[in-house]
């Protein structure tokens, strides 16, 4: 019920679905027509620049999609209306996971239109279908433990210019010392150690890996189920009790 609620006022909000679905087809654009070459150029012999791209947009947009719940969240506490669910017979986890299905729905959507807009600048995936259902199904389960981090970020910080700001300031960095964009043996050396092991190098490394038909991405897409399922085991119960102790301020 929360979820469809969440939904139904988007289209209430249309100057903001147009931000949050324009800015990764601008971050393609950018990178596609400006930048091309020079991704081309650090890649390995024989992979495109347009594939490896667009796969890595892919996992950015949902990175940065995760912070719709924090925003959310804050809204609805600058708004009063968690002091409203807390009165209703409902359970806690019902007003974070109603926010999180709802954005989720929008994170499916966002993606899809990436997609679509990468196929007409020269995206050419040779996934079969079995690999698309696993780039599905990494697709979602990436996008609800993102969700759940956001959750945190919007629960701790107290206003929704502090989410806006403080959370893509923490998030962003992530995003680009990794393999996103370029191949991460191009960076400075003392750099190249953090970018080819943090957590998003993985996403972004099985995600590719998926949607390009690379040799032995099998060990990586189950290597980053495991730990998104480890992730979840902590951020779920972090954010849960997080907003318990929000509500009852």
């Amino acid at each position: 019920v929360l979820a469809k609620r969440h939904l139904m006022r988007i289209p209430r909000q249309l100057d903001w679905l147009i931000g949050v679905t324009v800015m990764p087809v601008m971050f393609l654009l950018l990178f596609r027509y400006i930048f091309g070459d020079t991704v081309q150029a650090t890649l390995p012999p024989g992979v495109d620049a347009v594939n490896y791209l667009v796969a890595g947009i892919i996992v950015q947009g949902l990175v940065f999609g995760s912070m719709n719940t924090g925003l959310g969240l804050a809204m609805d506490a600058k708004e009063g209306l968690m002091d409203r669910f807390a009165s209703l017979p409902m359970t806690r986890s019902a007003v974070v996971l109603g926010r999180i299905l709802a954005d989720m729905g929008l994170a499916v959507f966002t993606t899809t239109i990436t997609i679509l807009v990468g196929l007409l600048v020269g995206f050419r995936p040779s996934a079969n279908i079995l690999e698309w259902l696993a780039v599905i199904g990494l697709m979602l389960l990436m996008a609800f433990t993102l969700a759940w981090l956001g959750a945190i970020i919007g629960l701790w910080l107290k206003t929704v210019e502090a989410v806006n700001s403080i959370g893509f300031t923490l998030i962003f960095p992530l995003t680009f010392l990794s393999s996103t964009f370029i191949n991460p043996d191009f960076l400075p050396g003392w750099l190249q150690g953090f970018a080819k092991n943090q957590p998003f190098t993985l996403l972004l490394d099985a995600t590719r890996g998926l949607l390009n038909g690379y040799p032995d991405v099998g060990n990586e897409a189950w290597m980053v189920v495991a730990y998104l399922v480890l992730a979840m085991a902590v951020l779920i119960p972090v954010a849960l009790w997080m907003y318990e102790r929000r509500s009852q301020q």
